[in-house]
């Protein structure tokens, strides 16, 4: 609400964007109701473990990413060109979804991360 008292719709997404970049986060996770990001939405075989910033951006523009997943990749970009390390996109329906993107080797989800480290902390195993 304003001093006005109107109110305003904010999306959660681009708050939570927002104050990954101020406070200068490592990490930002996004939990949605899919598993995260596919190169085909009708199959599930596709999905994304791993997807590098410039990776993205080509999927966005050929067209590959689209629907409500657009604009939460782009919050996905811009959080990690403003300094987050890695973003991850996990599906909440899934029981102890952080920890089991953080506790185990494969992971589950998407991360999304910036073209200069060379290797993602599962690939470290």
């Amino acid at each position: 609400m304003d001093d006005e008292f109107n109110s305003y719709n904010i999306n959660a997404d681009d708050a939570a964007c927002a104050i990954a970049r101020e406070v200068k986060a490592e990490k930002l996770a996004f939990l949605t109701d899919v598993e995260g990001v596919y190169r085909d939405p009708q199959d599930k075989e596709s999905l994304i473990s791993e997807l590098r910033v410039s990776e993205a951006e080509k999927l966005i523009a050929d067209g590959t990413i689209g629907g409500g997943m657009l604009p939460k990749l782009n919050n996905c970009i811009d959080a990690i060109n403003n300094g987050v390390s890695r973003v991850h996109i996990l599906d909440g329906r899934i029981l102890h979804c952080l920890l089991l993107e953080i506790f185990t080797n494969k992971g589950i989800g998407t991360a999304i991360l910036n073209d200069v480290d060379s290797k993602y902390y599962h690939e470290m195993v």
